[in-house]
């Protein structure tokens, strides 16, 4: 395993003394990526041009390192270009009837909620949890379940607070209900060790170009095997059916995997950047990543809590936490665009100030941070 030095290694920006810590909205591309990258660009512009090959070595590649990350087998998980259409998949395959209840919450990125907003239209009920916690709980969702229920859907990590869902009872409770389980999964995989099986998830999707560091424009779903039997692909295009290469048949008669929702040509390149940034992760050691990610926002929170400053998840327990620490500050966004102006970089989302350092992130960056960050809040509480 290669240690947290080792890592720091395949970072430019880090040479360059950007302390970086929004990988909840885009991450860093390491050297595996600009090489896997520079490789792709020289093939279809040097020769051979046509590469399929390459694409379906990375594809197999990627896959195979997805599966371990979250538990799965690799034929159960296949490739779309964002969240929202992957939900949008689920939501328009499962041929809900008028009257059948989706139960979701206030808390939720709209990915994990327009999909099924979208369905009213057909009678579906969307049923939106209000709350003003950090957090969903299963207490939280219970009162709101009934007979009508066909469908819950919930963030592993909520995009803002940063708090971690307790998949595994919900999962457990939804299966002794026959409820489908969708979790969004984009700022969670790569951060927490995950066992989608063992919390019984039906259907998890998640993003390249977050937590996972690749390119924007791929995203990833998993379909467990008694969901895959139940839901219908939305949509057809030559690939998703049997024998796609018999081009001149017209034959629609899907495939019996998870690729038959895959409708045609995907993102080569961005499937490309994947495989190779995911060898990081298991070059550390997935059990690693997700103590040094719950080691980091432990130290960061007490700091934090040490200088004065309100994080909102300061009172909550380890197993709740995730990469994502978030502030609330007065001028979060001109103290946040003057850090980043000085080489700090977080983010601005719902006047708060949001941090997500990663794995190979140090103490020493977060102390920088916290420093940044005191003397900004300073000089604009002074001028006020």
């Amino acid at each position: 395993m290669k240690t947290t030095e080792e890592i720091r290694k395949h970072f430019p920006h880090i040479s360059k003394g950007l302390v970086y810590f929004n990988h909840a909205s885009i991450g860093p591309l390491s050297d595996y990526v600009t090489g896997a990258l520079n490789e792709y660009i020289m093939e279809r512009s040097e020769g051979p041009v046509k590469n399929f090959e390459t694409y379906i070595k990375n594809s197999e590649g990627a896959k195979d390192k997805l599966s371990r990350l979250l538990n799965v087998n690799p034929n159960e998980i296949s490739w779309t270009d964002n969240v929202s259409n992957a939900m949008s998949l689920l939501a328009n395959g499962l041929n809900l009837k008028p009257g059948d209840k989706i139960i979701l919450n206030s808390l939720e990125f709209p990915a994990n909620i327009y999909p099924f907003l979208n369905l009213q239209k057909k009678g579906v009920i969307p049923f939106i949890i209000p709350t003003q916690k950090p957090g969903i709980s299963l207490e939280d969702i219970i009162p709101h379940v009934d007979e009508r229920t066909r469908l819950i859907s919930i963030s592993l990590v909520q995009f803002l607070t940063g708090y971690r869902t307790d998949i595994r009872e919900i999962g457990q409770f939804c299966r002794e209900k026959n409820i489908i389980f969708a979790v969004d999964g984009i700022q969670g995989a790569g951060t927490v060790e995950l066992d989608l099986p063992s919390c019984s998830v039906d259907f998890f999707a998640g993003g390249a170009q977050k937590w996972l560091m690749a390119l924007q424009g791929l995203s990833y779903f998993y379909v467990s095997p008694p969901l895959l039997q139940k839901l219908e692909p939305p949509n057809a295009g030559w690939s998703s059916v049997k024998d796609a290469w018999n081009l001149l048949d017209y034959n629609l008669e899907f495939r019996e995997d998870v690729s038959k929702f895959q409708t045609g040509t995907l993102n080569v390149i961005g499937v490309a950047a994947l495989n190779h940034s995911l060898r990081l992760f298991h070059e550390f050691g997935i059990k690693n990543v997700e103590k040094r990610i719950l080691d980091n926002a432990e130290y960061f929170i007490n700091r934090l809590r040490e200088e004065g400053f309100d994080p909102l998840l300061k009172d909550d327990p380890r197993n709740n936490l995730s990469g994502i620490i978030t502030i609330k500050i007065e001028n979060a966004e001109k103290i946040y665009l003057a850090m980043k102006e000085q080489g700090y970089v977080s983010e601005i989302r719902e006047g708060k100030i949001r941090f997500s350092p990663h794995f190979y992130n140090t103490f020493e960056e977060i102390d920088l941070m916290i420093g940044a960050l005191k003397k900004n809040s300073q000089q604009y509480q002074s001028s006020i």
